[in-house]
């Protein structure tokens, strides 16, 4: 698919269109920014395709070109066959019998993938377990397309091609400036930031949370000065420090990693509240995945409310998986 295109090349184009900034793509991938400058040049140059816009006021930052989204994609789908080949055949060596792929975004809480490690079935002595992180949106098309056999999304697209269950509640939050007249409070409403810069996850990133964003400032009758898209929260977190604008996002990994002088804190807006599912190819029906996904279930009885505002299209084969979980923690 990458002809004459090594893989550290690929990873180079991914992690700068991920981050968009040359000084933290290069600390990412622990090289110096003209080694990593002349990678992105060289494929551009051998392949005579621009994927990325430098800007030349700040030259660290760029932007993605329409083919530049399009390769990023491209590669990280290649990257994703070459190790999970390498990976499947590692396991059957060491003895695995069963292995099962599963996905995450890369700010799930980390309880989660705890959750799913911590996962023992006892028909399955030699279970292994293979995690992949992607953005919510990819996990669902790697779901679908057999990539992966389940992933944990927020906020899900609907389609008939997926089962989805809830198993927890994933707010949004508010990344302010530590000087910002919101900065005090314990929650942070829309009104706090009407007239701010919004910085969002792009709406490719995190379509359902975007859109529903929007449709509560509407309902709120602010007009957002919506400046900003971004990939992850670091980035978003950087440009609040950066004092370009005001974030809203999905709970960052690592607060202690916040930069200093940015506070962040829930957004009180109830219908910004999103439920994070197990989701797995609907006509999937595997007794290994579906004994997983009722053992990590069973971890998650106290938190599996009734549907918040945003509805999941759920088949009668996920109404099975509820009913085998035990209704205790």
């Amino acid at each position: 698919m990458f002809p004459n295109i090594e893989v550290r090349h690929l990873h180079a184009v991914i992690v700068l269109g991920e981050e968009l900034n040359f000084t933290r793509a290069a600390h990412r991938l622990h090289l110096s920014q003209s080694a990593l400058s002349r990678q992105i040049a060289e494929i551009e140059k051998q392949h005579g395709v621009r994927l990325f816009i430098r800007d030349n006021r700040r030259v660290v930052r760029v932007e993605l070109t329409d083919a530049g989204r399009l390769f990023v994609e491209e590669a990280r789908s290649s990257l994703l066959h070459m190790e999970r080949a390498v990976h499947l055949a590692r396991t059957a060596h060491d003895g695995a019998k069963n292995v099962l792929t599963i996905g995450h975004s890369h700010d799930a809480d980390q309880s989660w993938v705890s959750a799913i490690l911590a996962v023992r079935l006892p028909l399955y002595p030699k279970l292994g377990i293979r995690l992949i992180s992607q953005f919510p949106i990819e996990l669902v098309r790697s779901v679908m397309s057999g990539e992966l056999n389940l992933a944990l999304v927020t906020a899900p697209l609907k389609d008939d091609q997926i089962t989805a269950v809830p198993f927890a509640l994933a707010p949004l939050y508010a990344a302010v400036p530590e000087t910002h007249r919101a900065a005090q409070k314990e929650q942070i409403a829309l009104q706090d930031l009407a007239k701010d810069e919004w910085i969002l996850f792009a709406q490719r990133v995190h379509p359902v949370a975007h859109e529903a964003i929007l449709d509560a400032a509407r309902r709120e009758g602010i007009a957002p000065r919506y400046a900003h898209d971004t990939i992850t929260s670091q980035e978003s977190l950087h440009l609040v420090s950066e004092r370009v604008g005001v974030a809203i996002l999905t709970k960052p990994t690592a607060l202690e990693f916040c930069p200093e002088g940015v506070v962040v804190k829930p957004l009180s807006d109830a219908s910004l509240c999103f439920q994070t599912c197990v989701i797995m190819r609907s006509e999937d029906d595997s007794r290994l995945a579906n004994e997983f996904v009722r053992s990590l279930l069973r971890r998650y009885v106290p938190q599996r409310l009734p549907p918040k505002p945003v509805e999941l299209s759920v088949s009668p084969r996920v109404v099975s998986i509820k009913k085998a979980a035990p209704e205790r923690s």
